[in-house]
């Protein structure tokens, strides 16, 4: 099967970073991304600088950045302001969320579920007249650090409501790492059943090292599309105990070694993942990025022999 990978660290991985990242950085980051054989990046989100600081220059981003043959570049979009601003920048694609738990989505963007959808709404008109793409996301849809478990029919409620504004393309989203595979199969039957037109990517969190468990429950329902972190960073900055995203060299390794295809080459996706660790500069979660591929051989006799008892 052929596994389509979007690449989230510049955004999702780098909001939460205290420290301004330079944007020259970012840049850096990213273009090493695309240069591994990724073609899809959400690089960055239009927010309120004051909200989210880190993601202040992401007009300049857009503009520095090299663009491969048939990439997409996404953008996080929570509100009409943030779409036209990510329209002017040149945006491929715009990314609109909700979280399935009206707790998280107060606490996230100060609005209710009801008020959020009604904000998307319109969000995807402009998307339309513009000639943009449209992504919804639902945040939470298996489960809410506040709320706990999360119904499915919460879950489909978002979904449908994203449905009758046009969007058709969904990402289910782990926020918090509280997934596993047998609620993964439960809630994305339930929404494929529910609006069987829509694209479904999936999006996990290896906050209790569930999240390749969970990209192969997907894979059983045969969805082919995931989100993933260069190096596993990342976290939602409003979610208590959220820790790294899915690491996207080592979801990548799992996959060639499930026979499955990315069109990715793995080891300039850890140089991509070595380079977010140098700018960063501390040790991140990824573990192929150290330990190499499976089939990584060592030299014996450069290797300590057993002591003899």
């Amino acid at each position: 099967m052929h596994i389509t990978i979007s690449e989230v660290g510049p955004r999702d991985g780098l909001q939460s970073e205290k420290t301004f990242i330079p944007t020259a950085r970012k840049v850096q980051i990213i273009d090493a991304i695309f240069a591994s054989g990724i073609r899809s990046v959400e690089a960055t989100s239009f927010v309120s600088p004051s909200a989210v600081p880190q993601m202040s220059d992401a007009a300049e981003v857009l503009r520095q950045i090299q663009r491969p043959e048939r990439s997409v570049v996404s953008v996080l979009a929570p509100n009409v302001r943030g779409a036209h601003g990510a329209i002017r920048a040149g945006a491929d694609e715009l990314v609109a969320f909700v979280s399935a738990s009206e707790t998280h989505n107060r606490k996230n963007l100060n609005r209710s579920v009801a008020e959020s959808l009604a904000n998307i709404e319109e969000v995807a008109e402009l998307a339309t007249q513009e000639g943009v793409k449209l992504r919804a996301a639902i945040a939470t849809a298996f489960g809410c650090p506040f709320e706990g478990n999360i119904t499915v029919d919460s879950v489909v409620r978002v979904a449908r409501a994203f449905v009758r504004t046009g969007v058709r393309h969904l990402t289910l989203a782990d926020t918090t790492g509280m997934a596993t595979p047998s609620i993964v199969r439960a809630v994305c039957e339930s929404v494929r059943n529910a609006v069987p037109d829509v694209r479904i990517s999936l999006h996990f969190h290896n906050t209790r090292g569930l999240g390749l468990l969970n990209v192969a429950a997907g894979i059983e329902l045969q969805i082919q599309e995931y989100e993933s972190s260069i190096a596993g960073v990342g976290g939602c900055p409003f979610a208590p105990g959220a820790t790294g995203n899915v690491c996207t060299e080592d979801l990548v390794h799992y996959l060639h070694e499930e026979g499955h295809s990315t069109g990715i080459d793995l080891d300039s996706l850890v140089q991509a993942a070595w380079l977010m660790e140098e700018v960063l500069g501390r040790a991140l979660p990824g573990q192929v990025m150290r330990a190499g591929k499976r089939l990584r051989r060592y030299d014996a006799r450069q290797s300590p022999d057993a002591k003899a008892r």
